[in-house]
């Protein structure tokens, strides 16, 4: 399913965070053990990820909570396997914005530091997405939807490069990042050559 040496590989590699980002927090149901059992995507957010994933990028899920409950939602709402790898802040036993959750996904990716640059990430919390990406060199995303969560940053370090409203505008986005970002290495190869 995802870029594998074509011609029209994408360069652009998209993290999702889940919670508010694409699954709706107030949908969840949890069972005696706090597993997350049951639960509804954002409008859009299911489309948004099969659109990436149909497209050709390549889909990290980095998410803080409990495995169990990631598997449960992505898969009863049909988007499980459009993701390359998940990273889940149970087993890493760190939360974002940690760097480990990033740097768990990359080397799972089989990336390197080198490819940070190339890495955007989408979450909906200002305080742990966008402040962990920004620490590693990503570019940052904020998904704007839920009242939940802060909208403004408490500081320097929690301002996104780029904030979407829904999940599809997000699609947009990647694009016009994926675009930018190939021309950029296209000019810089034949300028190199």
């Amino acid at each position: 399913m995802n870029g594998s040496g074509t011609k029209d590989e994408k360069r652009l590699i998209v993290f999702l965070d889940c919670g508010d980002t694409i699954i709706d927090e107030g949908t969840e149901v949890r069972d005696e053990h706090d597993i997350v059992i049951e639960g509804k995507v954002i409008p859009g957010a299911d489309v948004m990820v099969k659109t990436l994933a149909e497209r050709g990028y390549r889909l990290a899920l980095v998410a803080d909570g409990r495995a169990q409950s990631f598997v449960n939602l992505l898969t009863m709402n049909g988007v499980y396997d459009c993701f390359e790898t998940m990273i889940y802040s149970e087993p890493i036993k760190a939360s974002k914005p940690s760097p480990r959750m990033f740097k768990a996904a990359i080397g799972a990716m089989d990336l390197s530091e080198r490819d940070v640059g190339r890495i955007v990430m989408l979450g909906n919390n200002l305080s742990r997405d966008v402040k962990g990406a920004n620490a590693m060199g990503m570019i940052s995303v904020h998904l704007d939807w839920t009242p939940r969560y802060p909208k403004v940053p408490a500081d320097a370090s929690e301002t996104p490069m780029y904030t979407v409203s829904d999940p599809m505008e997000f699609v947009e986005l990647v694009e016009r990042l994926n675009a930018a970002l190939t021309a950029s290495e296209a000019s810089s190869a034949s300028t190199a050559s």
